[in-house]
């Protein structure tokens, strides 16, 4: 590989990596403060008002950056990958428009009744604003991960004058992979926020063990992580033996299985060295990955010896990026069961469960990026699965103009990131403070 096609992934990787940060947290956030606000609804209760304000501001910070790195991103189809658009331009185009005539103008459109309308519109219809906000992100996440899906597993495209088109946009968009795709990144988004919601939560009572607002929110945080993590699991799962049916050279590699057979071990830990295509120090569970893979021990897989070379991914990242995905979702699994149970019936957490849920804040950060990573290198050296490689797509800008910007991204993006940590631990620490005179129920929202 080429360092200026390498650059180019580095960067294009570098940028969607620290855009899908903040939708991976306002997806599930969204419909999390259609919770808290119908609650409020439903109980008059001031603490719930508190919280959805508190929420939503953090909402707010969190939707504005990903807004403004989406648009970052978006330039780079132009500026690295011109290639992509001038191929495959005909699907790729229509999935990017549908998701801003459909997602990004209705989250607009309610976005600001949602954050500012409160005292202006009916209760009722400041309940459906946030409520469509939230299907707006959902929505958005529709349209990207549609088109994502189909760069995965391409169907019902066809070609005419040799140019490609969308044949049946049913087929396009609704693929092979989509399905799975779609909501293990839900469920994603989901535990990403419910961790965010508790672990944020649990900094504030750490700081004012009293306040009744963080109370709600720490639990309703960790009870939405302690449903969706077995489901998350189940999900993954059925995710994993469809990309084995549709693209197994991506399972040998996260699997690092170097030659096909049945009852294959599973890989726990080892250091892949691709020169010899062997695993140094490896770790392994005897017919595991024919269990796992095909459900039974005696189960055929297909290892890396069955594709060519130069159409199968790098091991190495692959491996370690799904075992860490694994890993930090198994720790998510135990520490929400945990708190589920030493809470229950409303019972005060412990201090030291608190600073396990502070630490684990991002935690969902890291599983989603591991699993994106997977996701990505996976497809290599594709763009497009079967139809456009990476290396055909990248335009002819150089290596050096590449790290020049690189550089400058990095150097950004770091800042950026930052100073979000820093004012989201600033307002998570500071809680939703005591109401304001005459901040209760006023006029409008007794309609509700």
């Amino acid at each position: 590989m080429n360092d200026a096609l390498l650059l180019a992934r580095t960067q294009f990787g570098l940028n969607i990596a620290f855009h899908i940060l903040f939708p991976s947290i306002t997806i599930g956030l969204a419909w999390i403060l259609v919770y808290f606000r119908a609650q409020y609804a439903r109980t008059r209760e001031p603490a719930w008002l508190e919280t959805y304000r508190l929420w939503t501001r953090i909402f707010a910070l969190t939707f504005a950056m990903g807004v403004v790195s989406g648009i970052v991103m978006s330039f780079q189809f132009g500026t690295n990958w011109p290639g992509f658009m001038n191929s495959v331009g005909n699907v790729a185009g229509p999935l990017l428009a549908y998701e801003v005539l459909t997602a990004f103008f209705l989250e607009a459109t309610f976005l600001g009744v949602m954050l500012f309308g409160m005292n202006r519109v009916p209760g009722w219809m400041h309940l459906t604003s946030t409520a469509l906000v939230a299907f707006g992100t959902t929505l958005s996440a529709f349209w990207i991960l549609a088109l994502n899906s189909w760069m995965q597993t391409p169907a019902g495209h066809g070609y005419i004058d040799g140019q490609l088109v969308a044949g049946d946009w049913w087929r396009v968009i609704f693929n092979p992979s989509f399905p799975y795709r779609f909501t293990h990144m839900m469920l994603a988004s989901g535990l990403t926020a419910a961790f965010v919601v508790a672990g944020l939560s649990a900094w504030r009572m750490l700081r004012a063990p009293r306040d009744p607002a963080a109370r709600r929110t720490l639990h309703a945080g960790i009870w939405i992580a302690a449903m969706l993590a077995p489901v998350q699991v189940l999900v993954g799962d059925l995710h994993g033996l469809n990309t084995l049916e549709h693209q197994p050279a991506k399972i040998a590699a996260v699997e690092a299985l170097w030659t096909s057979g049945k009852g294959v071990p599973l890989v726990l830990l080892a250091i892949p060295n691709e020169r010899e295509r062997r695993n140094d120090f490896a770790l392994e569970i005897p017919k595991g990955a024919s269990l796992v893979l095909t459900h039974d021990t005696e189960g055929e897989v297909l290892g890396l010896d069955a594709f060519a070379a130069v159409d199968t991914p790098p091991v190495a990242p692959l491996f370690f990026a799904f075992r860490v995905m694994v890993g930090m979702g198994v720790l998510m699994i135990v520490l929400a069961w945990m708190g589920a149970w030493l809470t229950r019936g409303g019972r005060a957490p412990p201090g030291w469960l608190l600073w396990s849920f502070a630490g684990f804040t991002f935690s969902g950060w890291i599983a989603t990026l591991a699993g994106w990573l997977v996701t990505e290198i996976g497809r290599q050296p594709w763009l497009v699965t079967g139809l456009l490689r990476t290396a055909d797509a990248a335009g002819p800008i150089s290596g050096a103009q590449l790290g020049a910007s690189l550089t400058g991204y990095i150097l950004t993006y770091a800042l950026m990131l930052l100073a979000y940590m820093v004012v989201l631990t600033h307002l998570a620490g500071k809680g939703s403070g005591p109401m304001a005179p005459g901040a209760g129920v006023t006029l409008t929202e007794a309609r509700a």
